[in-house]
């Protein structure tokens, strides 16, 4: 039987991802201006054309098999890299976001703790 904080680790997170993800293309959460220092990092983001909808797209495909419970160690292969670049993004530039951050970080370090059988090969020493 799976924990209770495995189910709603996985399940608030894959919530997070998904209706973050989908924002990055529909904007239907509005976005207050960033102070100047977010700004230029969100203004290189939006000038390379590709990487905003790419992370919008990791997060919904990594939010959805968090949700449907298939594939999560796949999703959490892929959304390691977002989740550390949220909660650096927010520690050296946007300390108001730092909370959800660190709560994404330790929810899916808890995914990472459950599913960990499934990361032996690629992190035994050999």
């Amino acid at each position: 039987m799976k924990s209770k904080i495995e189910i709603g680790a996985r399940w608030l997170t894959g919530v997070i991802f998904l209706v973050f993800g989908a924002n990055k293309f529909l904007n239907f959460i509005p976005m207050p201006e960033p102070p100047p220092a977010e700004l230029a990092v969100f203004q290189g983001f939006m000038a390379s054309k590709y990487l905003m909808p790419l992370i919008g797209l990791v997060e919904i495909v990594a939010g959805l098999l968090f949700i449907i419970n298939r594939y999560v160690a796949l999703g959490l292969v892929i959304i390691a890299p977002i989740v550390v670049n949220i909660v650096l993004f927010h520690a050296f530039l946007g300390p108001e976001g730092l909370p959800m951050g660190i709560f994404l970080l330790v929810a899916t370090g808890f995914l990472f703790l459950f599913h960990k059988e499934k990361f032996q090969g690629v992190i035994a020493a050999k």
